[in-house]
């Protein structure tokens, strides 16, 4: 008797931790947005470069601070353009296959430029090829990820996603910067290449379409979802999406504040602040050491909105963002000096908690308006950010060679931060209904 029940104890005991390991199993969905974070890191090093290249440029061949604005404004432009079109065809064929794709046509147009001898071909270069790869892979890609494999942490997961586009500046910035002080801007270009290329082996061994292509749910879900036909007519696909969203007054407000986000990040300091501290005196690679350190709090006020949107209204966040953005690009003007000091610093730290601290929001204000339309609505939300940054880019350099000096930028882009903290607070809720309506009409 006592034999059997020690028998039946072990038995038990041997049961017991089985369930817990499976509890305890790491869900799949965290390995493919880990796989996406690297990608996004390593694709990061191409939007390290254009404000370096702005001097070396200028000082090599002699084009006007405003000729090399325009190409980096076509790159700017394409990131955004692409975006939609992209997140279409990756409901067709794949997010391997056009990930994979992307990262070869940036490090086929970062190598030629190796070779450049006149303007035009920086601006098919870097301008158009490296934007159409970029495009390709912009915060739609991570968007999809999102959608497809998470239904709990979505916030959490877009906010690491997006991260790690800061920590990739992170990484290229200071290294970049060290190469093109102690080599010129070439052997930086090909340093860009070679970086797209090693991440595409880890995109096509790695990364999954769908949780259905391995047996799994998504996380936190509760029902298996069967991976979806692929999707033809890409293209007509996300001009549809477009021109549905667009009889929708949140969309033009989303938009709009996204504009301004491009214009006050992409398009300003992260092109126009290396040569701006540089017109102070201050050296290049110390200006691109703190725009390195941008990225560090970066990554962390990034996580932390994506922590944020999962509990807040995301439009009130996005009001707060662009309220403290606008305040803090007002008072650069007054901090550039030939050395970094204490009030830059705390500049650098405060601007850099709110660098894309607005995109965990506004992607979830665009799935709580557009269901599952809104990977490819954020692709023309993201569209509008590259937009606004191609503009101040350009205007930018326009500036710097009209007035001498940056000021007037700065102070313009404070102006349009207010504005847009404005519009984010004036977008409406919409019920869950609604949404699934709008989705099926």
């Amino acid at each position: 008797m006592t034999q059997t029940t020690d028998a039946t104890a072990v038995a038990h005991a041997r049961k017991g931790p089985r369930p817990a390991r499976t509890r305890r199993r790491i869900h799949r969905a965290w390995f493919v947005a880990a796989v996406t974070f690297v990608t996004i890191i390593g694709a990061a090093a191409f939007r390290s470069l254009p404000g370096l290249l702005i001097d070396p440029l200028h000082q090599e061949y002699g084009w006007s601070r405003g000729t090399i604005g325009a190409a980096v404004s076509v790159n700017l432009a394409l990131y955004g353009l692409t975006a939609p079109f992209a997140a279409a065809l990756m409901d067709r064929f794949g997010i391997r296959r056009v990930v994979a794709c992307a990262l070869v046509v940036i490090a086929l147009g970062s190598g030629l430029t190796v070779w450049m001898t006149a303007a035009w071909q920086l601006l098919l270069c870097w301008g158009l090829l490296v934007g159409l790869g970029s495009g390709s892979m912009a915060l739609a890609f991570a968007a999809t990820v999102t959608n497809r494999w998470f239904t709990e942490r979505r916030g959490l997961v877009t906010g690491i996603l997006t991260a790690a586009s800061a920590s990739g500046q992170l990484i290229f910035l200071p290294l970049l910067a060290r190469i093109v002080d102690k080599h010129q801007w070439r052997p930086a270009a090909v340093t860009v290449a070679l970086a797209a290329l090693v991440v595409v082996p880890f995109v096509w061994l790695l990364l999954r379409d769908h949780p259905a292509d391995v047996g799994l749910k998504p996380y936190g879900a509760k029902e298996f979802v069967p991976k979806p036909a692929p999707v033809p007519g890409a293209a007509r696909r996300a001009v549809t999406v477009l021109f549905r969203a667009a009889r929708t007054g949140p969309f033009w407000l989303l938009a709009g504040t996204f504009a301004i986000c491009g214009a006050s990040t992409n398009g300003l300091v992260q092109t126009h602040f290396v040569p701006a501290a540089h017109d102070h005196g201050m050296p290049v690679t110390a200006a691109a050491s703190l725009l390195a350190v941008i990225g560090v709090f970066d990554v962390v006020g990034t996580i932390a909105s994506g922590w944020f949107t999962d509990r807040f209204d995301a439009r009130r966040l996005l009001a707060v963002y662009y309220a403290l953005r606008g305040v803090s690009l007002l008072f650069l003007p007054m901090l550039l000096a030939p050395s970094v000091h204490p009030p830059m610093i705390f500049f650098i730290v405060f601007y850099g908690l709110d660098w894309v601290a607005t995109v965990p929001p506004t992607v979830a204000l665009c799935r709580e308006h557009y269901g599952e339309d809104s990977a490819i609505v954020f692709g023309w939300v993201l569209a509008s950010h590259q937009v606004g940054a191609a503009l101040v880019a350009f205007l930018g350099g326009v500036a710097r060679d009209v007035f001498g000096s940056y000021d007037v930028v700065w102070y313009a882009s404070g102006a349009l931060c207010a504005a847009a903290a404005l519009m984010a607070l004036v977008i409406r809720r919409r019920p869950a209904q609604a949404t699934a309506s709008l989705a099926a009409a």
